[in-house]
């Protein structure tokens, strides 16, 4: 027995948040609040940037269901009937609480269950009781049925603080009642390790569809990958209803040949293909096509012609940084005939053809998502590739050693392509961090080394 509807404007939701990939949480969720055309409002009573909790203003119920049908960032979604830094302060908001809003939850002829959710802390079912019972004065009128209720209320605890002196009492206490989950199960269905194609870098499906949130991929855009790979944010971009397409240098992944990455296989299977891992998943028809091609020379006609542009180019460590060049010389054969040779791509280039391309083939309003590896001790937010038709949406660092990260970069067209613009390269070349192909490949290596002279001292008892 379902109730929905409700619930106006004026109510508040609590959006309980997966405790990973912090930085990418609100960005996330401020993406798929815009897709719906709403903006994404809340308290600054909890503190979403590191604890689980997120009070969220000036929404409307569809809306949010509409955006937990989508995100992989939250758990699941409440509308709050009270309030309280402690116990009693809860049980005072409660009495507060419209009695007309919580009637059609309470009917003789319906069931509900109440849980109990406490975060940095794990409380013994006894006190789990205690606090349930707590809230008997509620006008609960039907009967409690714990594995198939009509209705589902939560008692949610906050115990943030150091996770070595947890204190004895929350600091803050919710109560609402649950209205629905996010898409975390996307996680384990579109898990890499049960996809039939993979290469070294796939990416995995938790930021597979971060990223396609961020680009708010809708039904019927058209998605293009240049550094397309084994198609993982192709799957998820086709997950959310999008025609994907994309291109990649290097002829095997894109043919499906050559050696496997997976244990215990030496070479790829026939039937291993870009296009297989969207039958996997039935997306099939989503699919549009592959091709190899180099991402510094796109083959496309001029003018607009994709909603997003979502990719992870090489960064020179497990994969190589190519691109193609005229062959020096002429064949003895040919001699009318240039061919083709593969040399290095410097990363400043990849990132400037990379904005230049978005802002030339993006309609206005698309999005470009786009990682850039970082190295920590000389990061600032002056590298981020500029450019005048480009608006800076979110930054969102994953860390990868103690030394290196890489940063999700969100990028919005907010006007149309004039004329060729490498604004991208504003550092000068003492500056520039990527002023060599390899500059970020020798940094990540050289903390590598680092780290392994520094556990063989350690093991042989040597002074560090």
């Amino acid at each position: 027995m379902a109730v929905t509807g409700v619930s106006g404007c004026c109510s508040r939701y609590l959006l309980l948040l997966a405790q990973e990939h912090l930085e990418f949480r609100l960005p996330e969720l401020k993406a798929l609040f815009s897709v719906f055309g709403a903006d994404l409002e809340y308290d600054k009573i909890t503190s979403p940037e590191k604890e689980p909790f997120l009070v969220v203003k000036n929404v409307d119920e569809e809306t949010v269901r509409k955006v937990m049908a989508r995100t992989v960032c939250a758990k699941s979604a409440y509308e709050i009937w009270g309030t309280g830094r402690t116990l009693d302060e809860l049980v005072t908001s409660l009495r507060t609480y419209p009695k007309h809003r919580m009637s059609p939850f309470c009917k003789a002829d319906s069931t509900f269950k109440i849980s109990v959710h406490s975060f940095n802390k794990t409380l013994p079912q006894a006190d789990r009781l205690n606090k349930i019972e707590a809230l008997s004065f509620l006008p609960w009128d039907g009967k409690v049925n714990l594995s198939a209720p009509d209705h589902t209320f939560c008692l949610l605890e906050n115990y943030a603080g150091d996770v070595n002196n947890i204190p004895n009492d929350p600091c803050q206490v919710f109560f609402g009642r649950w209205l629905t989950d996010g898409q975390r199960d996307l996680i384990r269905r579109y898990s890499i390790k049960t996809r039939h194609f993979i290469g070294n870098t796939s990416m995995d499906a938790t930021l597979s569809f971060i990223m396609a949130n961020h680009a708010r991929v809708k039904p019927q855009d058209v998605v293009f990958d240049p550094f397309v790979g084994t198609g993982s944010l192709l799957v998820a971009s086709a997950h959310y209803g999008a025609y994907v397409t994309g291109g990649d240098i290097d002829y095997n992944t894109i043919h499906g040949i050559g050696k496997a990455s997976r244990r215990n296989q030496v070479w790829r299977g026939p039937d291993e293909s870009i296009k297989s891992n969207l039958c996997q998943y039935g997306l099939q028809d989503r699919y549009l096509d592959v091709f190899v091609g180099d991402a510094s020379r796109p083959p496309w006609r001029e003018g607009p012609l994709f909603n997003a542009i979502i990719t992870d180019p090489p960064y020179g460590v497990r994969e190589a940084t190519r691109r193609t060049r005229p062959r020096k010389g002429r064949m003895p054969d040919a001699p009318n005939v240039r061919f083709p040779e593969c040399s290095a791509y410097h990363l400043r280039d990849i990132f400037t053809d990379l904005l230049d391309f978005a802002v030339e083939q993006l309609e206005i309003g698309g999005r470009l998502v786009y990682w850039i590896p970082v190295y920590i001790p000389e990061y600032s937010e002056d590298i981020i590739p500029k450019h005048p038709c480009l608006s800076l949406i979110s930054n969102c660092q994953q860390k990868l050693t103690s030394n290196t990260a890489r940063c999700l970069i969100t990028m919005e067209k907010v006007k149309g392509f004039e004329e060729r613009c490498h604004l991208p390269r504003q550092l000068d070349a003492e500056c520039d961090p990527y002023k060599r192909h390899n500059a970020f490949r020798e940094k990540y290596f050289s903390g590598v080394t680092a780290r392994s002279k520094f556990n063989e001292g350690k093991g042989s008892g040597e002074n560090t």
